[in-house]
């Protein structure tokens, strides 16, 4: 069943501080989506949409559920996968700060494909199919926005597959998915640094390897300092020590 979101905001024109004081700077800092169209127009769309805060674990949608709302998010982060009958899961990535979850299904009106779960607490704004169509149809810059977004999400499977079926280790599978994660992280004097989540169960379902070999792997990469975990945060100190790891033709540990 989806998440219906209750609080509506009304954002109107002051949309150029890109969600201000109301969610923090650090949606100012990130929100990047929909940054070259005008205030007006993105604060038409916010009137359309209801926001609220998601606790981590929240299911949105289901694969089969219907496609009743695309998510903004505006503050956070949500899982996409898809689960075999069997009850295996594949991780297909994750809806950052700027991007829109939900918007495939929704353009071709069928069931939705993915499952959708909030990985943190996390700000959405839902916005009913039919109000989301009957706005692209009236603004054709956001059509072409949303364009962009869908190419992106295309962007993201390819290079999920390839890690999953390309890479043929486990520890090469899991070097390309951390530098994946860091290509959005925060460049600091002591490499990319970028919020970790994620549990080792979860990394062993983007990679298609078991929890115990993702530890294993993990434990070899700090120790050869190829990465650093600090908390919630985890920091590539040589990105191209990771990146010639990831490429070697065998990276077995």
């Amino acid at each position: 069943m989806q998440a219906m979101a209750t609080d509506q905001i009304n954002f109107g024109n002051s949309f150029g501080n890109r969600f201000g004081s109301r969610f923090g700077n650090e949606v100012s800092r990130h929100y990047g989506l929909f940054d070259t169209l005008a205030e007006e127009t993105m604060g038409e769309l916010m009137q359309l949409a209801r926001v609220r805060t998601h606790e981590a674990g929240e299911t949105l949608f289901c694969e089969t559920d219907e496609s009743n709302f695309v998510y903004l998010v505006l503050e956070g982060r949500v899982k996409l996968s898809v689960n075999s009958t069997g009850g295996r899961r594949l991780i297909l990535g994750h809806a950052t700060t700027g991007e829109i979850v939900g918007v495939a299904s929704a353009l071709c009106g069928r069931p939705q494909e993915t499952t959708a779960e909030v990985v943190y607490t996390s700000k959405l704004g839902a916005i009913g199919r039919d109000n989301f169509m009957n706005f692209l149809l009236t603004h054709p810059n956001v059509y072409r926005v949303v364009c962009e977004e869908l190419g992106r999400e295309l962007n993201k499977a390819c290079e999920q597959l390839r890690t999953v079926v390309l890479s043929s280790t486990a520890p090469q599978k899991l070097a390309r998915l951390l530098l994946d994660f860091g290509k959005d992280g925060q460049v600091t004097e002591v490499g990319a640094r970028f919020r970790f989540c994620m549990t080792h169960e979860e990394l062993g379902e983007c990679i298609g390897a078991s929890r115990e070999t993702v530890t294993r792997v993990m434990t070899t990469f700090k120790t050869r300092k190829l990465v650093m975990l600090n908390g919630s945060t985890l920091t590539i100190p040589n990105t191209m020590a990771l990146e010639k790891f990831a490429c070697a033709r065998s990276a077995a540990i």
